[in-house]
């Protein structure tokens, strides 16, 4: 009996150290919400009156609103009333500057697609995977690779299938997440990219480059186009003439670069172009192209925000915006009309047809997402009026506008990224498991996506930032660009060039 009752007190001492150190989840927690309303950004209804236990940088555990126990060391935030996102991604972003990445936090963008990628951001993006830099978590593009004479200096320049296949090795080599192609690209070395990409298991993404189709490039399988294409490239598609506007089309771009200013005649080809396009489009023409994107799964990042100010850069009512105290002085005036080498030149004709081209390439945004094409959120920062973080907001009214659901628009910078990326298992959606990048709202934002724009907390990576750190975080930028009057933040080589 010695035996057996020692047994039995050995068997019970063990099961009482393993429950020791397995504590359940609530006990564990270093900061729990209790009684918000969770968004489900996969699409199912919202889940209200929970209790988000997080831990570490995880959502360790979400149930229904009971008593919570306090723990040491846990931060307890009464959400009674308040919505729970996942955070924000911007999914077209320039930015070099890491002392501006809190402005982007600031706004609740966790997450951001760098679009022309340098070696400075795999260090910033190691420095924020230790946590000693505050700043969203990053997906690096290449190098944008042109044509022979690209429209930006500082691109890889290709100009036939061996140099393009050249470059795809290059940049993955350099650890680059994907590959950014440009608007100048001879058809041959554009094939060439996709299919090396495809060999390599890189994906590419960027414009329709001015060779190539709508068509051809979803089938040569680019992952997402940016702007519609870039030079209107899926309004042609949507026209009659899709062939003998796209040769034309062709023809305006030979030779166009920013080292190279535009001449008189050359606007006045572009500004000839884009009335043809109006004229001949119908959305309805384009039915087989949507199909064809939702076959294939070409994503649309239509960048509606950078589409806009080009438009609008000469309405003062849109440029004279509060948040250019957000930007250093040299930056805000290198925004101004007089420095575009094309707008600038513009007439009262010329503003009219890109009012009214911007206005189609919303009509077809919708017409996509209808068709069931999937879409991606972004802003094209730091172009002109484009402002880090703040502009994404603007961006997803813009959607809404289009004609996509607030939950659709909201899914574009939550849901969708994280689908598109493949990491639904961690990203997307507010679930037990995913990494606690979070935004806490003061309102519904399925009721009015503006709603947002009213944030009271994020979370990045289990890190709280209540409201008042966040105004913290925006004083502090407002002041250091305050100090650097002087310094253009663009890297003004580094800035694409704003043409339809």
């Amino acid at each position: 009996m010695g035996k057996k009752l020692a047994l039995v007190l050995l068997f019970f001492l063990l099961y009482s150290f393993s429950c020791a150190r397995q504590k359940p989840a609530e006990s564990q927690a270093t900061l729990i919400f209790t009684h918000v309303t969770i968004i489900d950004t996969a699409g199912g209804p919202n889940k209200t009156d929970m209790t988000v236990f997080i831990t570490g940088d995880r959502i360790t555990e979400i149930k229904k609103t009971s008593k919570v126990r306090r723990a040491k060391g846990t931060q307890i935030i009464d959400a009674t009333a308040k919505f729970l996102i996942p955070g924000l991604w911007d999914m077209h972003v320039h930015w070099y500057d890491e002392r501006y990445f809190p402005l982007f936090i600031a706004n609740g963008v966790t997450g951001m697609r760098i679009m022309w990628g340098d070696p400075d951001h795999f260090k910033q993006r190691e420095e924020i995977s230790k946590g000693s830099l505050i700043g969203p978590r990053m997906i690096i593009a290449s190098p944008i690779i042109d044509g022979p004479i690209p429209v930006m200096p500082d691109s890889i320049s290709v100009s036939n299938e061996a140099e393009a296949r050249q470059a795809v090795r290059h940049v993955k080599e350099m650890g680059y997440d994907f590959v950014k192609v440009y608007q100048l690209l001879p058809r041959e070395a554009y094939f060439a990219i996709a299919d090396e990409s495809k060999k390599l298991g890189i994906p590419f993404a960027g414009h329709i480059p001015s060779s190539i189709s709508a068509t051809e490039a979803s089938n040569a399988g680019q992952r997402s186009v940016e702007h519609l294409g870039g030079g209107l490239g899926i309004l042609l598609a949507c026209t009659n003439k899709e062939e003998e506007l796209r040769k034309e089309r062709e023809k305006a771009y030979r030779g166009f670069s920013r080292q190279k200013p535009p001449t008189r005649s050359r606007l006045g080809a572009f500004g000839t172009f884009h009335k043809k396009v109006l004229e001949a489009i119908d959305v309805k023409n384009a039915s087989s192209l949507f199909a064809l994107f939702v076959k294939n799964s070409t994503w649309q990042c239509p960048t509606l925000t950078v589409l806009r100010s080009g438009s609008f850069l000469d309405d003062k009512k849109f440029t004279n915006d509060p948040r250019l105290k957000y930007m250093t002085k040299a930056e805000g005036e290198s925004w101004e009309l007089k420095h575009n080498p094309i707008a600038s030149s513009n007439t009262a004709e010329d503003w009219a047809i890109e009012k009214k081209v911007y206005h189609k390439e919303l009509e077809v945004v919708g017409a996509m997402r209808r068709a069931g094409v999937e879409m991606l959120a972004g802003t094209d920062v730091l172009n002109p009026f484009c402002f880090p973080g703040f502009s994404l907001h603007e961006e997803l009214g813009l959607l809404v506008e289009a004609g996509l659901t607030p939950m659709e628009a909201l899914q574009a910078a939550t849901y969708n990224p994280a689908k598109f990326l493949g990491l639904t298992d961690s990203l997307g959606t507010v679930d037990t498991g995913k990494i606690a990048d979070l935004v806490l709202l003061e309102a519904n934002p399925l009721e009015d996506i503006g709603n947002t724009k009213k944030i009271t907390a994020v979370v990045i990576g289990g890190k709280y930032f209540p409201k008042a750190s966040l105004d913290e975080m925006l004083a502090k930028i407002e002041i250091l660009a305050n100090q650097m009057r002087r310094t253009s933040l663009s890297r003004h080589s580094r800035r694409p060039l704003m043409v339809h």
